[in-house]
């Protein structure tokens, strides 16, 4: 029976963690631009039925695309972390197998379905008939099995420890592409119904199969590394027998864990996209294309989020393998500062200046501003939470979170239901409001009762009032005397960043932030 691999220092985790979300927060910083910038360029180059039609087909791709992936993102991390901890590298490969093929084989039935079923799909997503809008969605269907298959392929590299491959091929490449082909679409006047869907999507298709070679490659070095002084193979069993049998053991042991998470990514996508596919159907493409632009900001916040929980899947499951759940608090509580400290400044100017910033998508889209300011005051909680949902799924909880989404989901599509008929873009803003808080606040009672852990440590709460202090009460007071244009939203950034940036230095010990040294002498991934 393989050994545990030796305890860490108490820093490590954390060293790493900053690390890796330094790097992932520069690939972020690329990807928001590059989003938002896709955004403006949409909006400004189409009319809003165009725009709306675009939002509600890319959001029905996201949701299959989630359906595809089945959950296999938490579970190659979760897994390949665990046998790289236990010393088990023999089961890598198994691992690795027993998810690729079946996110090939569902995302490509998904795809020929909804190829088949795009008409009546359309019908029942569209309030008002939209020509080219069945070649618009067929279009992007094309590309879920490979966008499922490079999602999967990024977070196995991710359970390797190798943070690159995301940067480079997701944060940097993709998104890169699909700025790039959106302007081009623009610039050339063609139809936003099938060449602004298609210039979106074509990008996985690269990116996906740079990401399936890079994680050959790992798996490929991790069974050399492990080779015996024979020479026999990592992915033989000790005499030498047939390694399907490993196969067949690992589907079971790996499904078991990673179905309950196939449901949740789902539900979890349907809850940030169901929204704009339904105020499609009931409201119409306009108010769609609204909802998006008022709500998309919100994305740039939440990037940062990903970028961090990405840098400490690993971290986490390391930690909670060995049952050090000292360690895995620490790193918990370290990764909600940083996160706080991320986004809670972007959340509070979208609240008090969301006019001139929904401004930069066209005048027409102002009617949004009420649903930026208050999705953006509810992401403050649930970025307070910290990332709960990666911390029950390295301990293994991926049923809880399962039933979590499962609320939330529900939640969300009934308030929907309810809400979106009378009041349109703000129904739906409250029905994703409650289903976020839901999705947030269980899981951190949960976390609590189950393990001790909480992300409540002194660095949160420093960097809570640290971006109330610079970036909450400057606009509260500036508005009143100076107005909410783009200048004073300018102004205001500006100092409160300089304030910020001089306070963090001054509590970077509270913050933690010293981990960031081993950037200097931390190795090369």
């Amino acid at each position: 029976m393989a050994s545990l691999a030796p305890p860490r220092p108490a820093d490590a985790g954390l060293g790493g963690a900053a690390r890796h979300g330094v790097t992932n927060l520069l690939g972020v910083a690329v990807a928001a631009i590059a989003g938002f910038g896709l955004n403006v360029v949409v909006t400004r180059n189409w009319s809003k039925v165009d725009a709306g039609l675009f939002f509600t087909t890319t959001s029905a791709f996201m949701i299959l695309y989630a359906a595809a992936r089945l959950g296999t993102g938490v579970g190659s991390v979760y897994f390949i972390s665990r046998y790289r901890t236990l010393g088990q590298p023999q089961r890598i490969r198994a691992s690795v197998l027993v998810a690729l093929v079946p996110v090939l084989l569902v995302g490509t039935v998904l795809a020929a379905v909804g190829w088949w079923a795009a008409p009546e799909l359309v019908a029942l997503t569209s309030a008002e008939p939209v020509d080219g809008a069945v070649p618009a969605l067929r279009a992007v269907l094309l590309f879920v099995p490979v966008a499922a298959l490079c999602d999967f392929a990024l977070a196995a590299c991710r359970g390797f420890g190798r943070m690159r491959p995301l940067l480079l091929i997701e944060r940097v490449g993709r998104t890169g592409l699909q700025l790039l082909g959106v302007s081009l679409a623009a610039l050339l006047g063609l139809s936003a119904a099938t060449a602004l869907p298609l210039t979106w999507a074509a990008p996985y298709l690269p990116a996906g199969l740079i990401a399936l070679i890079w994680l050959a490659r790992l798996v490929r070095r991790a069974e050399r590394a492990a080779a015996g002084p024979t020479g026999t193979p990592a992915t033989a069993g000790p005499t030498g027998t047939d390694r399907r049998v490993g196969f067949r053991e690992e589907f079971g042991v790996y499904w078991r864990y990673t179905g309950p998470r196939a449901l949740t990514s789902l539900g979890q996508m349907a809850v940030q996209r169901m929204d704009i596919v339904l105020l499609g159907t009931m409201r119409g493409l306009a108010d769609a294309a609204t909802y998006t632009a008022a709500t998309r900001f919100l994305a740039l916040g939440q990037l940062s989020g990903q970028a961090l929980s990405t840098a400490v899947q690993h971290r986490l499951a390391e930690h909670l393998v060995r049952d050090d759940r000292a360690g895995a608090g620490r790193l918990y509580q370290a990764a909600t500062g940083w996160l706080v400290l991320l986004a809670w400044p972007t959340y509070l100017l979208f609240a008090t200046f969301a006019e001139p910033v929904l401004a930069i998508f066209g005048a027409e889209y102002l009617a949004g501003r009420s649903v930026t300011v208050y999705l953006a005051l509810t992401m403050l909680v649930a970025t307070g939470c910290g990332m709960v949902d990666t911390v029950l799924n390295m301990a293994g909880r991926t049923a809880w979170t399962f039933y979590n989404a499962l609320v939330g989901t529900l939640v969300n599509l009934v308030l929907n239901l309810l809400l979106i008929p009378p009041y349109g873009i703000m129904g739906a803003a409250v029905a994703w409001s409650a289903s976020i808080l839901i999705s947030n606040l269980v899981p951190l009672a949960q976390l609590f009762w189950a393990y001790r852990l909480h992300p409540f440590g002194r660095g949160t709460l420093t960097a809570a009032g640290l971006a109330v202090v610079c970036y909450g009460l400057p606009p509260l007071l500036a508005r009143p005397v100076f107005g909410d244009g783009l200048p004073v939203l300018a102004a205001v950034a500006l100092v409160g960043t300089l304030g910020y940036a001089a306070l963090v230095w001054r509590f970077r010990r509270a913050l933690q932030l010293d981990a960031l040294r081993t950037l200097r002498r931390g190795r090369r991934r």
